[in-house]
């Protein structure tokens, strides 16, 4: 075939194919597929196995799926994975130590190739959490070489979303509904009457690769006109806002703000929003050893800081409280994020409320502060 133009339109049997040059190529395509009541993350090998004709209904504490008579592949909100689970993995193993029968320690770091992943239906506020996790976890002096080699090794298949969930404010984070930088392959999908398609442009020289591999057709009017318009009316339907303000001033100035007694209240400190946000990067290591004490490893695996010993000390932990601790978390996705690494620490994606056990919305209780540093201000100057 003819080299692949910028756009191009594919069908259903265009991302069959896609997912076969993409192992063709020596990759694990991930992509997200219907388990156990759930749209999950998960290896799959055709597109049958992509969640056509499901959708999901999301709430604060509330994840249900539910069929969709358009059958789109795509028209869902974010799951309970992210991307974080494949690139920064919830346990790796680090280094193990061998005792020899002379006494001497051998240590050997863990060398295990990384893996090379195609990530197919990565959400813009997902391509940009990955760019934040790229600059944690790569970015300053400290770089962690194992993510890095999963990262290089990755190929991103960006999805445009084209219908929010209730709980996405991506928007206000300036983080979708269209893609920006940092995917190999993009993809709007389009339902009309002229059919179920994809518009299809290329982000990298490999991505162009890819596409030229596939059955399409050049892109026609018809088609970009309706995919723009579908992302412009995503951004006009999200579920929540964050308020229009500076967020880390915000943050800054309501450090001793009464609401923080009000979440504290409501709060489990089960750290499920920490799992399950894109972004979270904190870990922790630990030591296992066999019964015979002849061998030993170091794990590593996340951490959370609502983790009482999350800051533990020789005096006790710094954040004893539920209030001190969801605190931390949320100045810090908010506000202190930007004084580490530039950015906000928060995509918009919406897991930490939809997978919240009691229904924290991190978006309500920055309304709340926001509102409480204005009512402050009024009393202050009447």
């Amino acid at each position: 075939m003819a080299n692949a133009a910028p756009h191009a339109v594919i069908g259903k049997d265009g991302v069959d194919a896609l997912i076969a040059v993409l192992a063709g190529r020596g990759r694990t395509v991930i992509g997200p597929t219907v388990r156990d009541n759930a749209i999950v993350l998960a290896e799959i090998s055709g597109g049958d196995e992509l969640p056509y004709g499901w959708g999901v209904e999301v709430e604060a504490g509330h994840y249900r799926l539910r069929p969709r008579e358009d059958g789109a592949a795509f028209a869902h909100s974010a799951g309970p994975q992210s991307w974080k689970t494949f690139l920064h993995p919830q346990r790796v193993r680090q280094w193990s130590a061998e005792r020899r029968a002379d006494g001497t320690l051998v240590m050997a770091e863990d060398d295990t190739p990384p893996p090379s992943y195609a990530f197919l239906g990565v959400r813009p506020c997902d391509l940009r959490a990955i760019a934040v996790q790229d600059r944690v976890l790569t970015g300053g002096q400290y770089a962690d070489r194992a993510y890095r080699g999963r990262r290089e090794r990755a190929f991103l298949v960006a999805v445009e979303c084209t219908e929010p969930g209730a709980t996405c404010f991506c928007v206000s984070m300036g983080t979708g509904p269209a893609v920006g930088d940092g995917y190999d392959l993009a993809l709007t999908e389009v339902i009309d009457d002229e059919g179920h398609r994809f518009l299809a442009r290329a982000g990298s020289a490999e991505g162009e690769a890819v596409l030229a591999r596939l059955p399409r057709r050049p892109a026609d009017t018809t088609t970009e006109t309706a995919a723009r318009e579908r992302v412009a009316e995503a951004a006009g339907r999200m579920g929540r806002t964050m308020p229009p303000v500076d967020l880390q001033v915000l943050m800054r100035e309501t450090l001793q703000a009464d609401r923080w007694d009000d979440v504290a209240a409501r709060c489990l400190t089960c750290g499920n929003c920490t799992m399950a946000c894109p972004t979270c990067f904190c870990t922790t290591v630990e030591e296992v050893t066999d019964l015979t004490g002849e061998h030993a490893e170091r794990w590593q695996r996340w951490e959370s800081c609502f983790d009482v010993d999350f800051t533990h000390l020789p005096g006790g932990p710094v954040r004893a409280s539920s209030r001190s601790r969801y605190r931390q978390w949320c100045t810090h996705k908010l506000g202190t994020w930007y004084d580490q690494f530039g950015s906000s620490g928060c995509v918009g994606c919406g897991r930490c409320i939809v997978w919240c056990p009691v229904g924290i919305d991190i978006t309500e209780e920055a309304h709340a502060l926001n509102d409480e540093r204005a009512a402050t201000s009024q009393e202050a100057t009447s």
